[in-house]
């Protein structure tokens, strides 16, 4: 069971990141799991990030509301990836949200397992509106896409007002141990996760191993690093575990997953290069033995 580390934060209530931005996750110590949607709040209009599964419908709301902002406000949803944990509530809040304009936004890849759950509302993919969504205020929202770190449609979000960079998968991490930030202590920057701690849970642990099991390769995992690197934000808040807004730790941590081994298909195939992968020769040997009179064409 997850240990919560700051217990004298009120997880009950919307927590603000940033200016116009708040937390609205659900932290459910008995389910093990942790899904952090956020909320944006732009001159009375609004947008959710990765809105949350059904189980997390009613506190997404509840503290939606008690952010100062109305269900019809809602302007925009937004889902990083193709996890039902994270749109699982879609159907639910199109039909509160109940607006005409309302915009259902993701990579197409996700877009083709949602379809199915939405009502209504317009789907647009990330390259149909130029990978940005542009608020009544003129704030604007950029989608960068990092594909297949986790799926093929994986994208993150930027808010330039706030410096915020909402990452989904991308700096996630397992809450053995949590708290709504992360405060690395200097000794966690440089130890990669091997060191003894002497706390109980191991904070750099539960990301490297998240990354070890959701990413999809080395590869994809060093790609969403290269195309983030550019963006000038401040504070990393990801789908799932820690939000990180110290510039130490933000570096530590890119470092630490720029060289991460063992990652996903890797810590199956090793060491092996790409041109000794997909031998099909046994299975062409067993279903037509030489001598067996088969014709080949």
């Amino acid at each position: 069971m997850p240990v919560i580390r700051d217990k004298n934060q009120d997880y009950d209530k919307p927590i603000k990141i940033g200016e116009g931005t708040f937390w609205v996750g659900h932290f459910d110590p008995v389910a093990g799991w942790l899904s952090s949607p956020y909320l944006i709040i732009d001159n009375g209009d609004a947008v959710l990030i990765d809105a949350g599964s059904r189980d997390d419908f009613a506190a997404v709301i509840m503290k939606t509301v008690q952010a100062g902002i109305v269900p019809s406000s809602i302007v925009a949803l937004i889902y990083q990836n193709y996890d039902p944990r994270l749109w699982g509530s879609l159907h639910h809040l199109e039909n509160l949200i109940a607006r005409s304009d309302l915009r259902i936004i993701s990579d197409r890849a996700n877009l083709q397992f949602m379809q199915r759950h939405s009502g209504e509302a317009a789907l647009m993919s990330v390259d149909e509106i130029d990978h940005r969504l542009e608020l009544p205020s003129g704030r604007c929202l950029e989608f960068i896409k990092i594909p297949f770190a986790h799926s093929a449609g994986s994208f993150t979000t930027f808010d330039r007002n706030t410096g915020i960079l909402f990452t989904g998968d991308l700096f996630s991490s397992y809450i053995s141990d949590w708290s709504l930030r992360l405060a690395l202590e200097p000794k966690c920057r440089t130890c990669g996760g091997i060191g003894i701690c002497t706390d109980r849970h191991c904070q750099i642990q539960d990301i490297l191993r998240f990354h070890q099991d959701m990413m999809s390769s080395e590869r994809a995992l060093r790609l969403a690093l290269d195309r983030i690197a550019a963006l000038p934000f401040r504070t990393i808040a990801p789908q799932h575990g820690s939000i990180v807004c110290g510039s130490e730790d933000i570096v530590a941590l890119c470092d630490l997953l720029a060289s991460l081994k063992g990652v996903g298909i890797d810590a199956i195939t090793g060491d092996r290069s790409f041109y000794e992968l997909g031998d099909t020769s046994p299975i062409r040997d067993r279903l037509h033995p030489r001598g067996s009179g088969t014709v080949r064409r």
